[in-house]
């Protein structure tokens, strides 16, 4: 409030008492300077007037004085300068205003009473509309010797009211020209440069920190660029309106991001939770600033935003500085650079709203603190990258020492798998062994016992069972190959005789030896001796047709009736008669009429006297 109230003083006391008539011109010779700072030679008036009622030399003027003009705000004014040319040579000279920011220019050259040029410029027109092509206002002449020049020039601006004028020859301006254009490249050239790196790093990694920096040094450097003039030359030449909102829309878009990336560079989230939510609600300010200022008038919007600005590096140096007393190594290296950006903008926006009075130009301050801020925010960036990346291989090595472990034990699961493996496969083998004696073991139990079903436990030949189920399959056979099939019916004469005469037990050993006799007879592997009940055998003679089978009967007889039967000292005489029936088998029925043919061959036999053999005719029925 002080500093306005000051401004406001200097500013009455100069208009009452710079209330004369323009000085005299500056005088130019062969040895002036390549270079002249022609803002002590300005004078300026506040009439709202026209160009022919300014030339009347009643108007008064008043010494053009840069301190009183600071501030931001709607102003006009017109300036006068004069010059005298007294050398001997021509030159051709060229007037630069460095203040790219100037909304409307008119120019006029007069010569004496003559005028010679009359021009229109400014950022409110498009950028191709400029005499000549430069982020400068510039005007060329030409110098005779005797030349006198007086240059009005009708300013309207409502941002900062500072005509930074200079007299230049045509050499000694493209010179510096150059000298600019090399620092401006390189300086936005490397915010470019380290915005898109961090861009890149955050596409790549899906970091937040490296998306908020990016979009921070991306937007300053578009900010810097119309600070510059350059994005109104080079990004928007044809829209005079986007450069009247450029400067305090940048400005918003710089601030959201700085409070985004500071939130995620100190690691707020794990530090601070109230500075946190301090981040995000500044950042959302911050948006809200950037579109309120495309409702408002420039010179408002730029006033706000330069405070915010101002307030918001003072709020930040504050949570840097605080989280860095609390030991946070990336908040150190934060407030290191931050000091500097927050010096630049508290300096460059106090001269810009008018509260210093340097003889500096506003924008240096903040561009010295922006290069050291830039620098050192990369800095830190890379800090946290590498102390990330050390984490990382840190946790990588974690890991493999984790996997080696697991892979130890997963081998030394192996081998006790293995072992045990083995060794159940060992157990396995030596069961399957056991089980496979204990199998055979039972198969030949089982074998046995069907023996046992299938003969005769007395005599050792298979039993009826065995005989009918022989005799079955044996019909089949004959039937289907139409072989002959003949069956024996043998009954051991006066059995009952030989019970009861020397009791039971010698006739088993008869019905034994009887039996021997006649497996050991019947030479053929298909031939069946079977016990068909009490003292009778069956035999089944496959394949075997009446005459072979009467034959086979006939030797049958005969060897039992030779065998030597003792019984302690008794000799016992065994004789046995023979039925035999012999057919080729037709149907399933026809081999149990076979079985009753051989019966009654039998019979017959018996009747005929025993101890003879007689083949079944059908005139035994």
């Amino acid at each position: 409030m002080k500093a306005k109230l000051l401004q406001l003083v200097l500013t009455t006391l100069l208009l009452f008492s710079g209330l004369v008539t323009a000085g005299d011109p500056l005088i130019i010779t062969k040895h002036s300077d390549d270079k002249i700072e022609l803002t002590s030679q300005l004078y300026i008036t506040h009439v709202n007037a026209t160009i022919e009622r300014l030339v009347n030399p009643a108007v008064r003027w008043q010494k053009y004085e840069p301190k009183a003009m600071l501030g931001i705000g709607e102003k006009a004014y017109w300036v006068r300068l004069s010059l005298s040319y007294e050398s001997g040579v021509s030159r051709q000279q060229i007037i630069s205003i460095a203040n790219p920011h100037l909304d409307h220019i008119e120019f006029y050259h007069f010569s004496g009473p003559t005028l010679l040029k009359q021009l229109r410029a400014g950022d409110s027109l498009p950028f191709n509309q400029r005499p000549i092509i430069s982020t400068h206002f510039l005007y060329s002449f030409n110098n005779h010797q005797q030349d006198s020049h007086d240059f009005y020039l009708r300013v309207k601006t409502s941002g900062t009211f500072s005509i930074p004028m200079t007299l230049w020859t045509i050499d000694s301006y493209y010179q510096n020209a150059e000298r600019h254009s090399v620092f401006y490249g390189f300086q936005i050239g490397v915010l470019i440069a380290i915005g898109i790196f961090s861009l890149l790093i955050a596409v790549t990694s899906h970091s937040f920190s490296y998306s908020y920096y990016a979009g921070f040094v991306l937007s300053i450097t578009l900010f810097v660029a119309s600070l510059h003039g350059l994005a109104f030359r080079f990004i928007w030449p044809n829209f005079p309106s986007v450069q009247e909102f450029a400067l305090p829309a940048l400005l918003s878009l710089s601030m959201m991001f700085a409070f985004l990336f500071s939130e995620k560079a100190m690691h707020l989230k794990y530090h601070n939770q109230t500075m946190l939510r301090l981040c995000r609600a500044s950042a959302a300010m911050s948006l809200v600033l950037l579109l309120s200022g495309l409702l408002l008038n420039y010179s408002t919007a730029l006033t706000i935003n330069i405070y915010a600005v101002m307030l918001s590096s003072i709020l930040l140096m504050c949570m840097s500085l605080a989280q860095a007393f609390k030991g946070n190594k990336l908040a150190k290296f934060f407030a290191i650079g931050w000091a500097g950006m927050m010096l630049g903008a508290l300096i460059s926006g106090a001269i810009y709203l008018g509260l210093l009075h340097w003889d500096l130009q506003a924008k240096t301050p903040f561009m010295i603190g922006l290069s050291l801020e830039v620098v050192f925010m990369a800095a830190l960036l890379a800090i946290r990258y590498n102390d990330e990346r050390l984490n990382k291989l840190k946790i990588q090595k974690d890991a493999l020492i984790q996997a080696n472990k697991a892979q130890e034990t997963k081998e030394e699961a192996l081998r006790i798998e293995a072992r045990s493996s083995e060794k159940l496969s060992q157990m396995v083998q030596e069961r399957t062994l056991e089980l496979e004696i204990a199998l055979r073991e039972l198969n030949e139990a089982n074998q046995k016992l069907t023996e046992q079903t299938r003969v005769d436990s007395l005599t050792g030949v298979k039993n009826r069972a065995s005989f009918d189920k022989r005799i079955m399959a044996e019909g089949r056979i004959s039937r289907r190959q139409q072989t002959p099939l003949s069956i024996l019916m043998l009954d051991i004469d006066r059995f009952k005789l030989i019970n009861d005469s020397y009791g039971h037990l010698a006739g088993d050993q008869a019905l034994r030896v009887i039996a021997d006799k006649l497996k050991e007879t019947l030479k053929r592997p298909t031939d069946l001796v079977s016990r068909f009940g009490g003292e009778e055998f069956a035999i089944i003679l496959p394949n075997t047709d009446k005459i072979g089978a009467q034959q086979v009967a006939e030797t049958l007889r005969k060897v039992i009736c030779e065998l030597p039967i003792s019984w302690g000292e008794d000799s016992i005489p065994l004789t046995v008669s023979i039925g035999v029936s012999s057919e080729i088998i037709t149907s399933e029925e026809h081999t149990t009429l076979l079985l009753e043919q051989a019966d009654k061959a039998l019979y017959q036999a018996k009747n005929d006297g025993r101890n003879r053999v007689r083949l079944y005719s059908p005139d035994q029925d």
